[in-house]
């Protein structure tokens, strides 16, 4: 089900820019209307394109052909104004707890809809953790990204070769994922294992390497 409610929250794509990215959110407050209110208030200057509500509802807000504003600050592949190179998808979920099944299947259908009409490959799906490392934690170690990975809605992980297993090593494998942000190591190894291991703890390990 799909439902409209625009936000003044938006404008032009910059540079001549079309959507190569799509990036997921959750929205951590107590309710989709609450979150909804809040991506439509001129005073937040905050906003995405579509929020889906625990029950599978779908309210786009922008249009996909314009610049929402919630990706903020950061970069993907060197690549920096992920707003103007993005799709925004919030989830109704507060980071605590599991996606619920009609909220993934929309989510799904979305993401299929989305990334033929901007011919986006799977790889460019990714999380607002991904592009804003150490300042976002979203969609969260409760996010089924292996469920989009198996329909070939996000990029699964790969093992980068490496003689050497250390940080020298690691940033530049996680480099080579995407991750170009300048961060600490370990604000880099929570964020890279957010994604790809979220059970796992501990030093670096050759695990790490799958990214």
């Amino acid at each position: 089900m799909l439902q409209r409610r625009n936000s003044p929250n938006c404008g032009p794509r910059r540079g001549g820019l079309t959507p190569e990215l799509i990036v997921i959110h959750y929205t951590a407050m107590e309710s989709a209307q609450a979150a909804l209110d809040r991506l439509c208030d001129p005073e937040a200057e905050v906003s995405a394109h579509y929020l889906i509500d625990g029950q599978g509802v779908v309210t786009q807000m922008v249009e996909e052909a314009d610049r929402a504003w919630h990706a903020g600050a950061g970069e993907w592949h060197g690549l920096d104004d992920i707003n103007s190179r993005s799709v925004g998808i919030e989830l109704d979920n507060r980071g605590t707890h599991p996606f619920s099944a009609t909220q993934m299947n929309a989510l799904e259908s979305l993401l299929r809809g989305i990334m033929d009409r901007w011919s986006i490959k799977p790889v460019g799906v990714i999380g607002h953790s991904d592009m804003a490392p150490g300042r976002k934690s979203d969609p969260g170690p409760c996010f089924d990204w292996v469920r989009l990975e198996r329909q070939g809605l996000a990029a699964a992980s790969q093992s980068r070769q490496t003689d050497m297993y250390d940080e020298q090593a690691y940033f530049a494998a996680a480099r080579a994922a995407g991750y170009s942000a300048e961060v600490p190591f370990e604000t880099l190894l929570a964020t890279t294992r957010l994604r790809h291991a979220p059970w796992r703890t501990g030093p670096l390990c050759a695990a790490d390497f799958s990214l």
